[in-house]
């Protein structure tokens, strides 16, 4: 049977409980709708049809854009990504976070992240196996390995709502407009890691699209879980509310 105390601590408790459930419930429906614009994009590849029927006029218009210089610019930055560098620069900055804010939870974060991008991503070229543009329609150096989903574009937009989602939770005392300037800034590297795999022939559209909505969903997924963990450990460290009220009464 409950005591009062233990009613009034419930019921001090529902406000935060009641916020938690409408953003864990937001965030997974934006996952699923995203989850679910992926399959269908995948079925529009199977099909050819939808937005697959843009694969080809658009791959077409970034080969008819190549120049010397804009082609070795893209080729650099679109190195700067992938399961080698993009890890580096995302723990990179998870650890200087770390160590600025001296709290591990951005570390742990970017690892859960980051590993779950790379499974998604390997996975889904092994099981889709797609073949990638021809190589007459690449820049070199060829990649070979299966082309649906694009991993470089699965890490990017990950990397890109993971640190805006710790900076901005960090910076919550901020104004409103140096938030946005970082999802802004964050999603721009995203969509523009996307952009050079399609300039340069190593993914269709397609890949592309499927690869943003699955990133974003990935990393909506660990945020959830952060958001849960958060909970459990703050009602741990409240201890027993019992407790909680015999020390209230001893020190009053």
């Amino acid at each position: 049977m409950l005591t009062p105390e233990r009613k009034q601590a419930l019921l001090r408790e529902l406000p935060a409980l009641a916020v938690l459930v409408v953003v864990l419930g937001g965030i997974l429906g934006l996952v699923a709708l995203l989850v679910d614009g992926a399959g269908e994009i995948l079925e529009a590849v199977n099909e050819n049809d939808g937005l697959a029927t843009w694969d080809r006029p658009v791959l077409d218009w970034a080969i008819a854009n190549r120049a010397p210089g804009l082609t070795d610019a893209v080729l650099w930055f679109t190195h700067t990504g992938g399961p080698i560098w993009q890890p580096i620069i995302f723990f990179g900055l998870a650890g200087l976070l770390a160590w600025r804010w001296r709290d591990w939870t951005p570390l742990v974060l970017v690892a859960l992240a980051e590993g779950g991008a790379l499974a998604i991503a390997e996975v889904g070229k092994d099981v889709i196996g797609r073949a990638r543009p021809p190589e007459s329609d690449a820049v070199p150096p060829f990649e070979t390995s299966p082309s649906f989903p694009s991993g470089h574009t699965i890490e990017a937009f990950v990397i890109a709502t993971m640190l805006t989602y710790l900076l901005v939770r960090h910076l919550w005392d901020r104004s409103a407009a140096v938030k946005v300037l970082i999802g802004v800034v964050a999603f721009v590297y995203a969509c523009a890691m996307g952009f050079s795999r399609v300039f340069l022939g190593y993914h269709w559209l397609t890949d592309v699209f499927a690869a943003a909505m699955l990133g974003v969903a990935w990393a909506g997924v660990v945020i959830a879980m952060h958001r849960v963990w958060r909970m459990v450990r703050k009602r741990r460290e409240r201890g027993p509310v019992e407790e909680e009220t015999v020390t209230r009464t001893e020190l009053s």
